[in-house]
């Protein structure tokens, strides 16, 4: 078995490889390129129309908004030459921008580009899913619930190179926010011409960020190219950056070993043959990984007990150390670490109380008293994950743990495409679904607002007016008080964790293929994954040892 496995990947690499031996072939390593493996392909080049993380990552390297992050995602000018002048207690923002700033069809990036921006992504025939996270500009909800006109927005250009934001209160996190993807400018004369194709295309869009696409094939390959016109463009090396879309990672890892690309992730079963090799990397991400209880569907979800008895009947140690193996870490709460920091500068996930921990005898008790107050003997219900290999292998897992632990519950998987198994999430059409968030903004309610009543990422049934109330203040009233505001996002934590609505599994890892010739490489823990701009392919460096020649 081994043999043939052997064979295929060796076969499926050599149908990869087929046809790109030109000198600037998307392997060719000739001059400075950065060459990756990715999970998935993104979804558009327009900015008011994403919510996957490859596209974010992409739209890191080829726009640029107010702000950037740099490498501990802090925000750092991008068109804005500095951070906003604050008046009006913190709810109004003056921000110049650079005049140097410069679209790819050569058009100069003015304040219009982002005011035109944020009022297209919060028309409501837009449809911008992530339009709720721009809320918090003066009537950008009225606006985009179709209540106000996109004129009555917060924000303006006073002139060329002046933008003017009105909030509806203080945002301690608003800088990072501004680098996020939907709040970056976008090129009104494009857009107005592509119409409807808009970012379908790499040719049907503009580009003001270090790299521009120059070509994407639909679930095959994104290739960028150095964008000199843009205005930092002396600080960006790479000449090239080709993403090579591969779903399996057997052949993502072929390929780094013959030298074709620089960065690939791997799987649990790889990552022992790679222990010993320069280029393997592992780093947590700020990501939570979690089984929903839809309760619409499945009327034992209501019972507290019988959602306490599944959190708590998953070994997320052996999880972690035997499915996942790439640095993922076991986790009982669900702000995930990395996140955010108390006002003593601890990290928030560190000094939640979870009562979810692993406890089979406990989850046991927890499913006797729930059978009794239901009136039941089992329970059987269907769980949702993705379509690949390794999401099998996770719900073949949990679903061994659960049926163990609590005997009488039979857990059925279900594969879906991730696109479908995210659509019956919103549309409440599930029984459990094997789900993840990780953060816009460094901030927990990035994590806790979505489960507050009516939020559309909450979709279990749950809901609690202490949670909602406390959530709002912390977004509202408490924004001035730091030590009372993190007091009262803890509590919504440990409510939200006390009825369990969802049952954390793990905070992600994940471990790579590097190659060490590769320096430079900032990653981020919200937004996009990456930023290119600083990478520089040093071929002086032994990429076997990463050692210098």
């Amino acid at each position: 078995m081994k043999k043939f496995k052997l064979l295929i990947i060796t076969i499926a690499l050599a149908v990869v490889l087929a046809g790109c031996s030109s000198a600037e072939g998307i392997y060719s390593d000739k001059g400075q390129v950065f060459r990756k493996v990715i999970p998935q392909d993104m979804a558009s080049l327009d900015t008011a129309m994403v919510t996957d993380t490859v596209s974010f990552d992409i739209f890191n390297q080829v726009y640029e908004g107010l702000y950037s992050l740099n490498d501990k995602d802090e925000a750092i000018p991008g068109v804005a030459k500095e951070l906003p002048k604050e008046s009006n207690g913190g709810k109004t923002l003056t921000i110049k921008l650079r005049k140097d700033a410069k679209w790819s069809n050569g058009d100069k990036v003015t304040a219009h580009d982002f005011v035109y921006s944020w009022q297209r992504a919060l028309k409501p025939d837009t449809a911008a899913e992530y339009a709720y996270i721009m809320y918090d500009i003066k009537n950008a909800e009225e606006v985009n619930l179709g209540k106000k006109d996109v004129d009555e927005l917060g924000v303006k250009a006073v002139d060329d190179y002046t933008l003017k934001v009105e909030l509806t209160k203080p945002i301690p996190y608003i800088n990072e926010l501004f680098a996020f993807g939907i709040f970056m400018p976008q090129n009104e004369k494009a857009v107005k011409k592509y119409g409807e194709q808009y970012g379908t295309t790499a040719e049907k869009s503009v580009y003001n960020g270090p790299f521009k696409v120059k070509n994407w094939k639909v679930e095959d390959k994104i290739e960028l190219e150095k964008n000199n016109d843009y205005w930092d463009n002396k600080k960006v090396h790479l000449d090239r950056v080709n993403y090579k879309v591969l779903k399996d990672q057997q052949a993502g890892s072929a390929l780094y070993d013959t030298g074709s690309v620089d960065d690939t992730s791997i799987t649990a079963d790889q990552v022992e043959k790679y222990e010993d090799e320069e280029g393997l990397q592992k780093r947590l991400k700020a990501s939570t990984f979690y089984m929903k209880m839809n309760q619409q569907t499945v009327p034992a979800f209501k019972n507290k007990d019988m959602r306490l008895a599944i959190a708590k009947a998953i070994n997320k140690e052996g999880y972690v150390n035997s499915v996942k193996n790439n640095g993922s870490k076991a986790m009982d709460g669900f702000t995930s670490s990395l996140t955010a920091k108390t006002p003593n500068g601890e990290d928030f996930a560190k000094t939640i109380d979870s009562p979810l921990s692993f406890d089979p005898k406990e989850a046991q008790k927890h499913y006797d008293k729930a059978k009794k107050e239901l009136g039941i003997k089992n329970l059987t219900f269907t769980m949702n994950t993705e379509d690949t290999p390794d999401a099998k292998i996770s719900a073949e897992y949990i679903k061994a743990q659960v049926e163990k632990n609590l005997p009488g519950v039979t857990l059925k998987i279900k594969q879906l495409p991730f696109k479908q198994r995210v659509n019956r999430e919103k549309t409440e059409n599930y029984e459990a679904s094997y789900s993840g968030w990780g953060p816009d903004y460094p901030d927990p309610l990035t994590y806790l607002s979505i489960m507050t009543t009516g939020n559309g990422q909450n979709n279990t049934g749950w809901g609690s007016k202490e949670y909602d109330q406390l959530v709002k203040d912390a977004n509202g009233k408490l924004l001035k008080k730091p030590e009372e505001r993190n007091a009262a996002m803890k509590k919504a934590e440990e409510i939200l964790l006390n009825d369990a609505p969802i049952a954390p599994v793990y905070q992600q890892g994940e471990a790579h293929l590097t190659n060490p010739q590769v320096k430079g490489l900032v990653y981020h823990q919200i937004g996009g994954d990456t930023s290119l701009k600083n990478v520089k392919i040093d071929k002086s460096i032994d990429r076997e040892t990463g050692e210098k020649k």
